[in-house]
C-alpha cells in the first residue's frame, strides 16, 4: 500500500530487531523483579508486541519484526510495559525515534535510554488554523483590533482507551492576560471537523494611535500568542486527557493581516524532564527503515530489460544481475530485490540455473558444492523463503506447535541434565520428535512448490554433469539447500519463518536445536554420520538413525522434489492455514430483527475458506468459501466512526471487520485479496462506505443491491503466491547500483586492465569476478547509463517538489522536522550548483 505523491508512489517499510533491555527500575514490592514486554508503535498506534519475559530487570527479547508502513507517521516508538494481572499494565518507559532520525541508526545495534512517559509527552496529529486581524470601530467610535482565530479541523489524533471525543481550547495569552474559549466536543472521531471562529480583542482602545491603521502596540503584540490545546473529553473522574498543543506568536501577522497554516501538535513541557535520564534503563534496537520513491513503469524499462535478460548473457558473470552481486557489500543485499524481480516476471528458474551452472563449473571438490555464501546460494535461499513459506507452514507448523506446548525434556548432554531427569527418557523423547519431523519432511514431496522443484532439477543436472564419477552429488547438491538451508533453520528459529509468534523459551529452544542438528545430518547423506558431530553425546544419539531406511527415505524425497514435469498442485487438496487472529466484526443482520452490534471473534483464513468462531479452537460460526469473496476493500472511517476497518464483499452482503491496527488491517486485506484474486466473479466497483439507515453513506443510493460507486483497488499480480511490485524492486536495484557507483567504475577499470594487460592480476581489481572483460565492460556501460538517467529523474522530481511545496501545507505542517531538513538539503544543493 503506497502513499501516492504526484507522479510517484512512496513505499515505506521497517525491519526491527528488538534486542534486550538493561537496568530497568526495580519493582517496589518485595521480589523487586518485573514481568516485561515491549511494543512497537507508529506514533501511538501499537503494531507489534513481544512475548513477556518474566522475573527480570534485564529482559532479553531477541525478536524480529518487519512491516510495510501503510501511512505517514512522525515517530517510531518502543514502549516497555510491566504486566499487572489485576490492573492495567504499567508503562516503565519509551524510546521514540523521529522519522527523520531513523537513518542515523540505520542497521546498527544501538542502545537507547528509556524516557519517561506521561500524557503531556504523548502527542500525534495536526491542526488546520487561520488567524485574521481586523480593525473594529466600537460603539464609542474608538478603533480597536480584533483577532479572529478559526480552527478548521484536526487529523490523526490518538485514540485513547479505544475512543476519541476531542475538543479544542483556544487561548490568547500574554504577560498580563489569558483569555480562553472552547469548541464543541466531537464524538467518536480522531479527525474532527470543528470549523469554529473565536474573537479576541488585541489592542485596548485607550492605546489606539492614529499613525497607521495597523500600528498597534508592537511590544504588546510581540508578547502575545495564540495557544490551541486539544483534549479528549473523558467520562471518567480523572478528568479530560491532554492530546497536544500548539503556540503561535502574533508576530506572524506583522507581514499580513491574515495567516493560515497546518501545524503538527506538540507535547507540553511540564517540567518532568528533571528526572535523570538513566533512571529507567535502556533498550537495544536495530532499525532498518526504507523509503522507496517509485516512478511509473516506463522510467524503469531500460534497467529492467537489462536485468531480465541476465540469464541469456554469455558468460552469466557479464550480466547486470551478476554484476550487482559483485559490487554489493553483501550478496544478500543484491539477492533480495533480484529474486523478487525475477519471480515477478516468471524468470527466476532460468536465472538461478545460469548462475548455479557457472558456480558448479568453478567448484573443484564435489564435497564443497554450494557451501559458500555465493550469489547463487543467497538467491536460492531467498526464493525458498518467499515461495516456500506455505510449504513450511503445512509441513512443520503442527509438530512445532506441539513441541512448544508439551515441554517434554529432551536434554541428552549428561553435563546439562537437571536433577531428577533421566537420560534414557530424554533420549526417547528426542528420538520420537526427530522421527516424526523426519517423516513429515520426507513425505511432503508432493507439496513442494513447483518453482523450488524446477530449481532443484537444474541444480541436480549441473552437479551430475560436472562430477560424473560421484553418484551422490546429484543428491547433496539439492540436500544442501532443502535440509541445510530450509528445513533445519526453520526448526531452529521457527519464529523467523512464522511457525511460532515469538521466540521459544530456553528449554524448547534447546530441544529444537538438537532436532535441527540431527535432521541436518540425516539430510546431508554424509558418509560417516557419527564423525560429523563434535559432541560425543550427539554421536551416541545418532546411532538410532544409522539404518539404511533413513538414507533411502532422503533419496526418494530428493528424487521427487528434483524431478521435472511434476504433477499439478491443485489436485492436492489440503487446506493450508494462511492467517488467524482476533478481530472485531459487525453482526450481519441475517435475521430480519437481529441486532447489528460489534463482537470480538477469532478469524481463520485457509486457502479454502475464511471463517470466524467465538474463540480459537471452537466450531466456526460462519464460513465464506474463498470462491465467494468478490472483493476485499478498506471501509471508510465515517461509516462507524472506527479506524482500521475493512469489508469482505460476498454475493449477498458485506462482512465489516475491524483489525487491531493499521499494519494488521493491511496484512488481512492483502492476503484475502491474494487468495481471491483469481475468482471469476470479482467485482470491478464497490461501495467504500457502509449501507446504514436505508442508504449507502458514500453515494446515497437507497437500494442495498445498487452496484458500487468506486472502482475496486486490487491491482495485485495474478500470481496469488506473492504480492511483488516489479517497479519497486527495480527502484531498489537502481538505489544499490547508485550506492556502489564507485565500485562499478572500479570494475570498468578492471575490465580495461584485463583486456590490455594479461599478466598477473592487479591487487585492487582482484575482488571482481570477470570472465569476459569486453562483454562485462559493455554491460557496465549500460548499467551506468541507466542509473544516471534515473538519477536525473529523481533529482528533477526533487527540484520540482521543492518549488511546489509550501511549508505549513497539509502535507508538510509547521513542525515537520523532516521537511525542514529536506529544505536545508535542497538549499545547499541549489547554492552548490550556482
Amino acid at each position: 500500500m503506497a502513499v501516492e505523491e504526484e507522479g510517484l508512489r512512496v513505499f515505506q517499510s521497517v525491519k526491527i530487531k528488538i534486542g534486550e533491555a538493561k537496568n530497568l527500575p526495580t519493582y517496589p514490592g518485595p521480589n523487586k523483579m518485573r514481568d516485561c514486554y515491549c511494543t512497537v508503535n507508529l506514533d501511538q498506534e501499537e503494531v507489534f508486541r513481544t512475548k513477556i519475559v518474566e522475573k527480570s530487570l534485564c529482559p532479553f527479547y531477541g525478536e524480529d519484526f518487519y512491516c510495510e508502513i501503510p501511512r505517514s507517521f512522525r515517530h517510531l516508538s518502543f514502549y516497555i510495559f510491566d504486566r499487572d494481572v489485576f490492573r492495567r499494565d504499567s508503562i516503565i518507559g519509551k524510546v521514540a525515534i523521529q522519522k527523520e532520525d531513523l537513518q542515523k541508526y540505520h542497521n546498527r545495534d544501538t542502545w537507547f535510554q528509556l524516557q519517561h512517559v506521561d500524557a503531556d509527552s504523548e502527542v500525534q496529529g495536526k491542526v488546520h488554523l487561520e488567524m485574521r486581524l481586523s480593525e473594529v470601530i466600537t460603539d464609542t467610535g474608538v478603533v480597536c483590533h480584533k483577532l479572529a482565530t478559526r480552527i478548521f479541523e484536526c487529523q490523526g489524533l490518538p485514540i485513547v482507551n479505544g475512543q476519541c471525543d476531542p475538543y479544542a481550547t483556544v487561548t490568547l495569552a500574554g504577560p498580563y492576560r489569558s483569555e480562553a474559549k472552547k469548541t464543541k466536543v466531537k464524538k467518536k472521531t480522531n479527525n474532527p471537523q470543528f470549523d469554529e471562529v473565536f474573537y479576541f480583542e488585541v489592542t485596548r482602545p485607550c492605546s489606539y494611535s492614529k499613525k497607521s491603521h495597523f500600528d498597534f502596540e508592537e511590544e504588546d503584540v510581540d508578547k502575545l500568542e495564540i495557544r490551541v490545546d486539544l483534549w479528549n473529553a473523558s467520562n471518567l473522574k480523572f478528568g479530560d486527557e491532554f492530546l497536544g498543543e500548539l503556540r503561535i506568536p502574533l508576530k506572524v501577522l506583522r507581514q499580513s493581516s491574515s495567516y493560515e497554516a497546518w501545524y503538527f501538535l506538540q507535547p507540553r513541557d511540564n517540567g518532568s524532564k528533571s528526572l535523570k535520564p538513566g533512571d529507567l534503563g535502556s533498550l537495544r534496537l536495530n532499525v532498518v527503515y526504507t523509503e522507496d520513491h517509485v516512478f511509473s513503469s516506463d522510467y524503469y524499462r531500460p534497467l529492467r530489460d537489462l536485468l531480465l535478460k541476465s540469464a541469456d548473457v554469455e558468460p552469466v558473470s557479464a550480466s547486470a544481475a551478476h554484476i550487482l552481486g559483485e559490487v554489493c557489500r553483501e550478496k544478500q543485499e543484491a539477492a533480495i530485490p533480484l529474486v523478487r524481480l525475477f519471480l515477478h516476471y516468471g524468470k527466476i528458474v532460468p536465472f538461478i540455473s545460469a548462475i548455479a551452472n557457472a558456480e558448479v563449473k568453478r567448484t573443484q571438490d564435489p564435497n564443497t558444492i554450494f557451501r559458500g555464501n555465493s550469489l547463487t546460494s543467497k538467491c536460492i535461499d531467498e526464493t525458498m523463503k518467499l515461495a516456500g513459506m506455505h510449504y513450511l507452514q503445512v509441513t512443520l507448523k503442527p509438530i512445532i506447535e506441539e513441541i512448544c506446548q508439551s515441554h517434554k525434556s529432551c536434554e541428552i548432554d549428561p553435563v546439562k541434565l537437571k536433577d531428577g531427569e533421566n537420560l534414557e527418557n530424554n533420549m526417547e523423547n528426542l528420538r520420537q520428535y526427530v522421527d516424526r519431523i523426519f517423516n513429515v519432511i520426507t513425505k511432503s514431496g508432493v507439496s513442494c512448490p513447483t518453482v523450488m522443484c524446477d530449481i532443484f532439477f537444474s541444480l541436480r543436472e549441473s552437479a551430475a554433469k560436472r562430477f560424473q564419477d560421484d553418484l551422490d552429488v546429484r543428491y547433496t547438491a539439492v540436500s544442501s539447500f532443502i535440509f541445510l538451508r530450509f528445513f533445519a533453520p526453520a526448526i531452529l528459529s521457527p519464529n523467523l519463518f512464522q511457525l511460532t509468534p515469538h521466540h521459544t523459551d530456553p528449554q524448547t529452544s534447546r530441544t529444537l536445536t538438537l532436532i535441527s542438528k540431527t535432521i541436518q545430518t540425516l539430510g546431508s547423506l554424509s558418509k560417516s554420520k557419527s564423525a560429523s558431530f563434535k559432541e560425543s553425546y550427539m554421536a551416541t544419539f545418532y546411532e538410532f538413525f544409522n539404518e539404511q531406511k533413513y538414507a533411502d527415505a532422503v533419496k526418494n524425497f530428493l528424487d521427487l522434489i528434483s524431478s521435472s514435469g511434476r504433477r499439478d498442485h491443485k489436485s492436492i487438496e489440503q487446506p493450508i492455514l494462511l492467517k488467524e487472529g482476533f478481530m472485531i466484526k459487525r453482526a450481519q443482520g441475517r435475521k430480519r430483527f437481529g441486532m447489528k452490534n460489534f463482537k470480538k471473534r477469532w478469524f481463520r483464513l485457509t486457502n479454502h475458506e475464511f471463517t470466524y468462531q467465538k474463540s480459537k479452537g471452537d466450531q466456526p460460526l460462519y464460513s465464506i468459501p474463498i470462491e465467494n469473496i468478490l472483493a476485499v476493500e478498506k471501509l471508510e472511517e465515517e461509516s462507524f466512526k472506527m479506524k482500521n476497518m475493512f469489508q469482505v464483499i460476498q454475493p449477498e452482503r458485506a462482512l465489516y471487520i475491524q483489525a487491531n491496527n493499521c499494519v494488521e488491517a493491511k496484512d488481512w486485506i492483502d492476503i484475502l485479496t491474494k487468495v481471491s484474486q483469481c475468482n471469476k466473479k470479482r467485482l470491478t466497483v464497490y461501495h467504500p462506505s457502509a449501507y446504514l439507515n436505508g442508504h449507502w453513506l458514500c453515494c446515497k443510493a437507497s437500494s442495498d443491491s445498487t452496484p458500487g460507486c468506486t472502482p475496486c483497488t486490487g491491482g495485485l499480480p495474478a500470481n496469488i503466491q506473492l504480492d511483488i511490485d516489479g517497479d519497486r524492486e527495480t527502484e531498489r536495484i537502481y538505489s544499490l547500483f547508485n550506492l556502489y557507483m564507485n565500485k562499478l567504475e572500479k570494475m570498468q577499470e578492471a575490465c580495461g586492465s584485463k583486456s590490455v594487460y594479461d599478466g598477473p592480476e592487479q591487487e585492487e581489481y582482484s575482488t571482481f569476478l570477470i570472465d569476459d572483460p569486453q562483454e562485462t565492460y559493455k554491460t557496465l556501460k549500460q548499467i551506468i547509463a541507466g542509473v544516471g538517467a534515473l538519477e536525473q529523474e529523481h533529482a528533477q522530481y526533487k527540484r520540482d517538489k521543492f518549488k511546489k511545496t509550501k511549508y505549513g501545507s497539509q502535507e508538510h505542517p509547521i513542525g515537520d522536522k523532516s521537511f525542514q531538513s529536506y529544505i536545508r538539503q535542497q538549499s545547499e544543493v541549489s547554492t552548490h550548483s550556482i
